[in-house]
């Protein structure tokens, strides 16, 4: 990289530092998690109001700001059918037990910044916003006209990019910045799925844990029947009148597409009903059925385990447990390489269950890889090294980002899975999400300088 260009934009990263962190701050404060659908907010109030001050960003930095109906939007730079694209998304997971301060109120310490979303994925957002506007404030030579998406429905259905394909041109090339550097040119498949027992419950009275199904939840609960129940490990047990007992299981949460590291609430409240002998008869054979979904998250437990040697292991989580009618009903998340599917799962797990749940498959993305020789996975790869001075090589993940719907598009950064974080940030998707400012800024100058050389690409 030209010495002058590496000054130009460590001044421009330094400048805007505190703009940046203000925006995301604005963004943050905002709880963009899904609701009920409504006229003029297809996904609920809170991801229309972080869409609508999302663009009312890119409109405060000088850039055009397009509201696609609602569904997602743009900030533009430039004109033209044929263009580049960044696309991130400003909806959230919900917020579950163990924050140590407001989710909502953006907090800094030690070049940290926590809060829902500040990460996954409005931190991102904002950045993308700033390196339209160098782009701008630089007049930077445009081949092709630049849109920063902002989605609104990332976490619960992309049905915003659904939507957006069906109705606005593809970009010629994009990346997604809601992942890990250097960069991702593959992704899982993805399969949700949900398991309903065919059991009645007699022992169990209500059972229920966790705020999402892609999700690791750091809480569950249960009121159970049982003469004498005490307190072990994970589980804290209550007495709460005539021989019932509230039993409430802690762990620690974390996405559903990297569960090594994180501890599985629910896992942990089946584990304790099994060995303090709750139930009995079908109830325990269920609750067998979904320690093996718990107990081994490369699906073996399930019979359903897969490994092509182009991807990481499949890997399987249960991210919500509930009661309807009288039945457990768990939610299921895997994320698979491509010699099997998620109809191929879900025909695994109903053999397994057998006569004690039902299997549905409610989502099927097949895994998706882009070759290595591709031009733009090289320019931006490049960039990535330049800034850092790294020499870091690609690499394939189990999440899902916006990359998999679109015809050529690569996820890209700003998190670092190899880097060390402190004890007191959390993940994404857990509590107290927390992301390093400096990386951040590192990010933005990938991202410019990616982008200036993206324009040079004949696509």
């Amino acid at each position: 990289m030209d010495l002058e260009l590496r000054k130009e934009l460590e001044r421009f990263a330094e400048n805007e530092r505190e703009n940046i962190l203000r925006d995301i701050a604005r963004l943050v404060a905002i709880n963009s998690v899904e609701g009920e659908s409504a006229p003029g907010a297809p996904f609920g109030a809170g991801p229309k109001a972080a869409l609508d001050l999302g663009l009312q960003i890119a409109e405060e930095l000088g850039l055009n700001a397009v509201n696609c109906e609602d569904h997602i939007g743009y900030a533009a730079l430039g004109e033209g059918e044929d263009y580049l694209a960044t696309i991130t998304h400003l909806d959230v997971v919900p917020v579950a037990d163990g924050w140590t301060g407001d989710p909502f109120t953006m907090r800094e310490r030690e070049d940290w910044i926590i809060g829902r979303g500040v990460l996954d994925d409005k931190g991102p957002s904002v950045i993308c916003l700033y390196a339209l506007k160098y782009l701008k404030e630089h007049n930077i030579p445009l081949k092709y006209p630049i849109r920063a998406l902002l989605g609104a429905n990332e976490e619960t259905g992309m049905g915003d990019v659904e939507y957006y394909l069906a109705n606005y041109k593809p970009p010629l090339f994009c990346f997604s910045p809601d992942a890990d550097f250097p960069l991702v040119n593959g992704e899982k498949g993805i399969f949700h799925g949900t398991l309903r027992a065919k059991v009645a419950l007699e022992n169990i009275v209500d059972i229920h844990g966790g705020v999402a199904p892609n999700a690791i939840p750091a809480k569950a609960e249960a009121l159970v029947r049982a003469e004498k129940l005490c307190s072990a490990g994970r589980v804290t047990a209550e007495a709460s009148g005539e021989g019932l007992w509230k039993l409430t299981a802690e762990g620690v949460a974390g996405h559903a597409s990297m569960p090594k590291g994180t501890v599985n609430a629910i896992g942990e409240l089946v584990d304790y009903l099994l060995e303090n002998k709750v139930c009995s008869g079908d109830e325990e054979k269920l609750l067998e059925l979904l320690a093996a979904l718990h107990r081994h998250t490369d699906g073996s437990g399930l019979g359903v385990q897969a490994d092509d040697g182009l991807f990481d292991p499949l890997t399987i989580v249960g991210g919500v447990i509930g009661v309807e009618d009288g039945r457990i009903v768990q939610s299921l998340d895997s994320r698979y390489p491509t010699n099997t599917s998620g109809e191929q799962i879900a025909a695994g797990i109903r053999e397994r269950a057998g006569e004690l749940a039902d299997v549905s498959l409610e989502r099927d993305a097949a895994p998706f890889y882009m070759p290595l020789d591709n031009p733009a996975i090289q320019v931006c790869i490049k960039a990535y090294n330049d800034v850092t001075g790294e020499n870091a090589e690609p690499f394939t993940i189990g999440g899902g980002t916006y990359a998999r719907d679109f015809p050529n598009a690569v996820s890209f950064g700003p998190e670092h899975f190899d880097r060390p974080v402190p004890d007191f940030a959390g993940p994404i998707h857990g509590a107290d999400e927390a992301a390093c400012v400096s990386w951040l800024l590192e990010a933005l100058k990938v991202y410019i300088l990616a982008l200036i050389e993206l324009e040079k690409l004949d696509f």
